[in-house]
């Protein structure tokens, strides 16, 4: 029984230091104040239904209202759900909703080359891969779900920044460590220029075993309703280089379709010059008149 009790006691010993107190105490506060019918509570409440001392409760909720994951009523001494939960859930339900539509784009694709196609948002300087399908005939290497890439890896990070206002473009390209080339002292900003245009173009970016040798890539630009970039398709497998500009061919197909489903105005978006090009434009207006060009 003596051995019974020790293992037991061990089982409970593991099991609480695998979790972190204080998170597991807000966010059973959290959820405590979701489902409280009057939406509203206050300390000594929450504290008894959580199960805490009041001044642990007390820092944790200040600790809350810090990120405005909850509102204080000074006047009523109550507490509420914030509105800092609403740009969480957002995220979460548009990740689902992303991950849904982008599912029969990425079986189509996986079916047509062969290798893994997989679909991933922008998310301020990182790419997030959220849905994925594998082919079965090209070698692949495995991207799980949730894995963050630099906003600049690769064909994904030429198929987006190709897209974005020159303005934000040039704050990217700002940045010290660029891997549109794999390593970053390998980076040649005459050639990825050129790689941008021809994106903008064709709707589709290459990386041709730079990131990793011995696999190919294929990426395209997936817009929002407002035009902008969202995300992206993305195959990667060992394919040839020949069938690299087919593959691109599709996936910028399937990326163009995705985006109308997200409300974006393709051909809109695909007939708007680059902002140099329209420096070149205006600069041929004013000069007309003088009869420079």
């Amino acid at each position: 029984m003596s051995g019974v009790g020790a293992e037991t006691e061990e089982m409970k010993k593991t099991e609480y230091t695998s979790l972190v107190p204080a998170v597991d105490q807000a966010s059973r506060i959290l959820i405590c104040l979701a489902k409280t019918p009057s939406f509203k509570m206050n300390l000594t409440d929450i504290c008894k239904n959580v199960g805490i001392h009041k001044s642990k409760g007390y820092a944790i909720l200040n600790t809350l209202l810090n990120f405005k994951f909850v509102e204080r009523d000074d006047e009523g001494k109550t507490y509420t759900l914030g509105p800092g939960l609403i740009s969480l859930s957002r995220r979460v339900l548009d990740n689902l909703e992303y991950r849904d539509m982008a599912g029969p784009f990425l079986e189509r694709l996986a079916q047509q080359t062969g290798s893994t196609a997989t679909f991933g948002i922008v998310n301020g300087r990182n790419f997030i891969i959220i849905a994925k399908r594998e082919g079965d005939r090209h070698a692949f290497l495995t991207i799980r779900v949730g894995y963050q890439l630099s906003i600049t890896h690769g064909a994904v990070g030429k198929a987006i920044i190709a897209c974005v206002p020159g303005d934000e473009r040039e704050e990217v390209l700002s940045q010290e460590k660029l891997l549109f080339h794999g390593d970053p002292s390998k980076l040649d900003r005459n050639r990825l220029e050129t790689e941008f245009e021809e994106c903008r173009k064709a709707g589709y970016a290459l990386d041709l075993g730079e990131m990793f040798a011995g696999l190919n890539a294929v990426a395209a630009p997936v817009f929002d309703h407002a035009g902008k970039p969202t995300g992206a398709l993305l195959v990667t497998g060992s394919f040839s280089k020949s069938l690299a500009h087919e593959y691109g061919v599709r996936v910028a197909e399937c990326a163009r379709e995705f985006s109308t489903t997200l409300g974006a105005d393709i051909e809109e978006i695909f007939k708007r010059p680059a902002k140099e090009d329209l420096k070149d434009e205006a600069l041929s207006q004013r000069t007309q008149g003088f009869g420079l060009r």
